[in-house]
């Protein structure tokens, strides 16, 4: 009971299903493949060896004024 032309509108879409789902597989593998080469010529920091310039000489602690106060304040 089924008419052949249903049959035919079926697989063209499961067809077309197919293409996007190939396309989208492409996307996926050129994306990761920019990803890796993004991470391949990125510039490696070896931040364990080097101190951090923000904080380099700082101590720990109370830290001293940046001025002299008068006798009469301390």
């Amino acid at each position: 009971m089924l008419e052949s032309g249903f049959m035919a509108g079926k697989s063209r879409a499961t067809f077309a299903k197919r293409q996007r789902e190939i396309a989208r597989q492409e996307r996926a593998r050129d994306k990761a493949a920019k990803m890796k080469e993004r991470r391949d010529t990125r510039v490696k920091l070896d931040r364990k060896t080097e101190d951090d310039p923000d904080i380099a000489g700082i101590v720990p602690g109370p830290q001293p004024l940046p001025y002299d106060l008068p006798e009469d304040e301390q």
